[in-house]
């Protein structure tokens, strides 16, 4: 299957997000055009400016598409693009009807994948940002997880649950179903049938941290896993109240960085392409203020094989130190 290069047009979806707004810098500093859509014309006025100078090159066009769900909604925004990098879906938690993150996710995957079929079928390749949270199952036991894994339980609880299911659960639900969905647009569509040339690669991060350079007014704009972090490390109101217990539990994560490369990759590596590939460096433990938590050998009871992206993507991880610097100090220049 053909790659894309420098030089090539980049459709980012849902471009002035946390993670997009990096994959669209990323691509810009390393040669590539990049189209974005956002759903409102003011939220593409942020991206104009800050990244004014490729404006002004003409490497950089910004487009609208308001519902992402609607039929045909990505019908002109793929015309003439080599590549897509669709990362466009809702995370957060104030969520009551399931419907409101399942809908967004698999119609909004599924629609701009029949855009492309309808309306680009010279396009290389198409990235698909999906999650570990369609991967993991919650269980008691510590377990390694892989790429073979689907997080079905999610499904049935959101199912058998609805409205009362955790946040959370949609959430993870609402990933699983909308990767699935695209694996079987697939198969059925351009493997099987071959009506298109390209492929497809879906990338599954855990926690994603690192400083945002997305528009935020204050803290409480921050996006959910970033103002997730704030909370737990950073804001003096919550941080230094948080119970020993609480720093016991360690989780993978991903700097937003790394997993921005990680997106520009996966449009060069030929060997990415019909794969889901798991992107984290691992699981890191906690702070260094409880000697007694840190000093012990430590038992997680999720880890993820990351062997399939070393020997794909190679990508090279920053360190929970550098992360944190870098994270403490943009909120220090923000003044909070």
């Amino acid at each position: 299957m053909p790659t894309a290069h420098p030089g090539d047009t980049v459709l980012v979806t849902g471009a002035n997000g946390y993670i997009p707004i990096w994959v669209v810098r990323k691509l810009l500093e390393k040669g590539y055009n990049v189209r974005g859509t956002v759903r409102k014309t003011e939220k593409g006025e942020y991206l104009k400016k800050y990244f004014e100078s490729y404006v002004k090159q003409g490497r950089l066009e910004i487009v609208v598409v308001e519902d992402i769900t609607k039929e045909g909604a990505f019908d002109e925004a793929v015309k003439g693009v080599d590549a897509i990098e669709h990362m466009a879906s809702p995370f957060h938690e104030n969520v009551d009807d399931p419907e409101e993150f399942i809908r967004p996710a698999v119609d909004g995957t599924l629609g701009i994948l029949k855009s492309a079929l309808k309306n680009n079928r010279a396009i290389k390749r198409i990235v698909i940002t999906s999650s570990c949270a369609a991967v993991i199952t919650i269980t008691s036991e510590a377990r390694t997880f892989s790429e073979a894994d689907w997080n079905e339980q999610s499904i049935k609880e959101t199912r058998e649950q609805g409205r009362q299911a955790p946040p959370m659960t949609k959430y993870r639900a609402s990933k699983t179903l909308a990767e699935k969905a695209v694996w079987k647009f697939y198969e059925e569509n351009v493997k099987k049938e071959g009506k298109a040339t390209w492929d497809v690669v879906a990338l599954n991060p855990p926690f994603v941290f690192g400083p945002g350079i997305q528009e935020i007014s204050d803290p409480s704009a921050l996006n959910t896993s970033l103002k997730a972090w704030y909370d737990f490390v950073y804001a003096p109101t919550t941080s230094a109240s948080k119970p020993k217990e609480a720093f016991e539990v360690s989780n993978s994560w991903v700097d937003v960085r790394d997993l921005a490369d990680a997106h520009v990759l996966a449009l060069e590596k030929e060997e990415a392409g019909g794969e889901r590939i798991i992107v984290t460096q691992g699981v890191k433990p906690l702070p260094k203020g409880f000697p007694e938590i840190t000093a012990q050998p430590q038992t997680y009871k999720v880890r993820y094989d990351t062997a399939k992206e070393q020997r794909i993507l190679g990508v090279k991880y920053a360190t929970k130190e550098e992360t944190t610097r870098d994270t403490v100090e943009d909120f220090v220049r923000r003044g909070w």
